[in-house]
């Protein structure tokens, strides 16, 4: 059951950031401080030899994001 409730977690998580970033997008024009964002990225990357890969990752953040986040997790201990 651990797994399970890890990936509930990682998807409510996931939708929470999703949700508050496309609202702080919307109501960015109206309330300017929820449309500033800071854009977090990685790029491991390696070639050995016989395999080579490069992946980008990127993480858009703004405060209507993070609220979005804190919501999605009081939304999952509300479950449990």
């Amino acid at each position: 059951m651990k797994g399970k409730e890890t990936l509930t977690l990682l998807l409510l998580l996931l939708s929470g950031m999703l949700c508050g970033s496309i609202l702080g997008e919307i109501l960015g024009p109206w309330i300017p401080f929820l449309a500033k964002s800071k854009e977090i990225s990685w790029t491991p990357a390696a070639d050995l030899e016989i395999l080579k890969y490069n992946i980008n990752i990127q993480v858009k953040l703004n405060l209507a994001s993070i609220g979005g986040l804190a919501l999605a997790f009081w939304i999952y201990r509300r479950m449990k």
